[in-house]
């Protein structure tokens, strides 16, 4: 029964009747369908990008390279050039990127950090697809399904709908398609993800959010229509 109930908060998370697509402004603002998704930190192994480091006097000896190498981070069984992947995805993207293979997404927001979303249906083999490709490599994984809510914003103007309370430069230039970032919209923190060329954006918010940032976007397209009417 409480799967059921998790699974319904998954598919519905507000409800069965999102907002159709505006006439005035042709934004759309919908939550996502079900998906999993997962909250990833891991320590991505790191070596000296040369074999030897001018002291200024003199060069290392290898004697000292070898202590200072072995002094720095890396992964357990792995080659420094072996970059861990999930699903083509490489773990080592610039960070504020997003990347997509099918229906697996991958968000880097920091050095150490990722969200991760898949269809929902696959969500445990996605679970076992992440710790296989990060075997060996000290790293945690937290299913965070249940906490967050995906609210898709589509439409020539909804780069304008979601500035109404979004203080980031949404322009081509300073978001292209390709970026994924944490923000603030209004009062509540938000990821924010541009997949695709299309203008449709992703917005991440935690459930408990989830009904102000629905019905702030809301209200944001209606004043981009009255914007547009005047």
């Amino acid at each position: 029964m409480l799967e059921t109930r998790y699974r319904a908060a998954r598919a519905l998370p507000l409800g069965p009747l999102p907002r159709p697509a505006s006439t005035g402004s042709g934004v759309s603002v919908r939550p996502a369908g079900a998906e999993a998704r997962f909250s990833l930190r891991a320590r991505l192994g790191t070596r000296a990008l040369s074999d030897e480091v001018d002291t200024g006097s003199s060069k290392e000896s290898a004697a000292q390279q070898r202590l200072r190498d072995a002094s720095r981070p890396n992964v357990v069984g792995r080659s420094s050039s072996a970059v861990p992947k999930l699903a083509g995805l490489a773990l080592d993207a610039p960070i504020n990127t997003v990347g997509t293979a099918g229906e697996v997404w991958l968000a880097r927001l920091g050095p150490d950090e990722w969200l991760v979303g898949g269809s929902e249906a696959d969500a445990d083999l996605l679970q076992g697809r992440i710790h296989e490709a990060l075997a060996g490599l000290p790293h945690s994984l937290v299913d965070v399904s249940h906490r967050n809510v995906g609210i898709d914003v589509a439409g020539a103007q909804a780069a304008a709908v979601l500035n109404a309370g979004c203080p980031l430069d949404l322009s081509e230039a300073a978001f292209p398609p390709g970026r994924a970032t944490r923000t603030l919209l209004g009062k509540a923190e938000i990821v924010l993800i541009r997949a695709t060329d299309a203008p449709l954006y992703r917005v991440e918010c935690w459930r408990s959010f989830s009904t102000y940032v629905h019905g702030f976007l809301n209200e944001a397209v209606f004043g981009v229509e009255g914007s547009a009417a005047h």
